[in-house]
């Protein structure tokens, strides 16, 4: 993206210079530091795919979660290599499309930007939506009357400035994973010391005594991928804040490193510990295995302490999507692919027309979920995965051209190139594959799929029409 693009895209009194010292080269502020970038990174990570949806997953699995876990974590850790070999070539706000749009072409950029802002606004539907419910827990109080003000104040921190979203995701961040470290270190306490109502059974052979480690056999861990891959989305969010670090060339780097750990402690550990101390047997697919695991432990507060970690995790999922929509609307519109009124800057450089479109849809969203909660919301829902691994696959085939190219000397290097790619972003491309395929043949999911080619066929006359009037758009030409 040119600093005329910039320029052009913000005329206006509330326009930012590019020539100020804090701005980057897309107009937005530099205000994200190293710590809230590595919190940013590792909270994309802990959602309430953990914390809620993996008690449906242990019961169609059992133990051997925990290898679908470690196996999607490789996968994720490919992903976001590859997503880095392209940051540190060119470091942008809106990095998905503005990859799939010069590597792969302008309507696979066009398609990747609006698809991953419809991710991001389904996501903050049904994460303010949740978060509602979980007031209830606590508070007798209408679900609309939360949502409406949980909405409003994420949106006026999202206006204010980025580096105010930073630091409310910092703290989101760092609930999520006290909760988790918490969680393992009473469990590997159980385990050795043996204390709590729990400490009499609790043993590692759970992993294996009770049935097997695949007690379903393979295909019953294969029919978990969805979920365990549902529970990741989200961690790319780190690449879209490259135009508003102050050091991207360093702290991306550093922030997608540490996937490895990250997954291993706070999905692969903490199911380990959970398995080790409460037999799979034991937990209920509609009930939290955090929850479980608590009340096994002989720890009355633990529904509480969890509905607390999964208001937050709600909370810090609509945040980072007020946050990515107006990103991707603005990348956009500066591109000839959207409205140019999304273009606009506030002063403090947050895209003011594109977040607030975004949170004014997800109002709508909560509304329409009141009235209407029945199937045709929860297919709208279903459709919030196949959406959002689209921006995976972008990444992975973009990085696989862009590495071509940079052998080839027609592109520099990147200063952090992908270890082991071509093949590993290959090998991530064929698992996202088996994930659809699975996707396909489980009933709950796939409506989905259905989805997809609907909006596909809606992106793909929007874009004709735009092309038509803007034929002389450098955009709409593949470069």
């Amino acid at each position: 993206m040119t600093s005329a693009q910039v320029d052009n895209g913000n005329s206006g009194g509330q326009a930012v210079e590019v020539a100020d010292s804090g701005a980057s080269g897309e107009g937005y502020q530099r205000a994200l530091g190293a710590r809230q970038i590595q919190m940013i990174a590792i909270g994309g990570a802990i959602g309430t795919g953990l914390f809620l949806g993996a008690g449906k997953a242990i019961a169609k699995a059992g133990p051997s979660l925990v290898l679908a876990y470690a196996v999607a974590g490789l996968v994720i850790f490919f992903i976001m290599r590859a997503l880095g070999e392209l940051l540190m070539y060119r470091p942008v706000s809106g990095s998905f499309s503005e990859y799939a749009r010069e590597f792969i072409g302008p309507f696979a950029g066009f398609v990747t930007g609006w698809t991953y802002w419809l991710f991001w606004v389904v996501t903050g539907i049904t994460e303010v939506t949740a978060a509602a419910q979980y007031m209830t827990f606590w508070f007798d109080i209408p679900q609309w009357i939360s949502a409406l003000i949980f909405t409003v104040i994420l949106y006026g921190v999202n206006l204010i400035s980025v580096k105010l979203f930073g630091e409310l995701e910092f703290w989101f961040s760092m609930v999520k994973v006290t909760a988790i470290v918490g969680m393992i270190l009473i469990c590997a306490g159980i385990l050795t010391l043996g204390f709590s109502g729990a400490g009499d059974t609790a043993s590692v052979t759970h992993l294996w005594a009770d049935g097997g480690f695949f007690p379903h056999g393979i295909k019953g861990t294969l029919m978990t991928l969805q979920i365990v891959m549902f529970a990741f989305l989200a961690v790319e969010l780190v690449g879209v804040t490259a135009g508003e670090s102050k050091d991207p060339k360093t702290v991306l780097p550093k922030a997608i490193n540490t996937v490895p750990w990250r997954i291993a402690v706070f999905y692969v550990g903490a199911l380990i510990m959970i398995l080790s101390v409460v037999p799979w047997t034991e937990f209920q697919p509609d009930v939290s295995p955090f929850v479980a695991a608590f009340k096994k432990m002989g720890l009355g507060l633990g529904a509480g302490i969890v509905n607390f970690v999964v208001l937050t995790a709600a909370l810090s999922s609509c945040n980072s999507g007020m946050y990515s929509t107006g990103r991707m609307l603005r990348d956009l519109a500066l591109n000839g692919q959207g409205p140019k009124f999304f273009t606009r800057l506030t002063r403090s450089g947050t895209p003011l027309v594109g977040t607030t479109f975004s949170a004014a849809l997800m109002l709508v969203g909560v509304w329409i979920n009141y009235q209407w909660p029945g199937d045709a919301f929860t297919y709208v829902v279903s459709f919030a995965t196949i959406s959002g691994m689209w921006a995976w696959i972008m990444i992975l085939i973009s990085q696989l051209r862009y590495r071509r190219l940079s052998d080839l000397g027609v592109l520099p290097r990147s200063d952090f190139r992908a270890p082991g790619a071509p093949y590993t972003s290959v090998f991530a491309l064929f698992f996202i594959a088996v994930v659809i395929v699975m996707m396909g043949i489980d009933k709950d999911t796939r409506i989905s799929l259905y989805c997809a080619p609907l909006w596909a066929a809606l992106l793909g006359i929007s874009y004709v029409v735009l092309k038509a009037r803007n034929s002389e758009n450098k955009a709409f030409a593949k470069s």
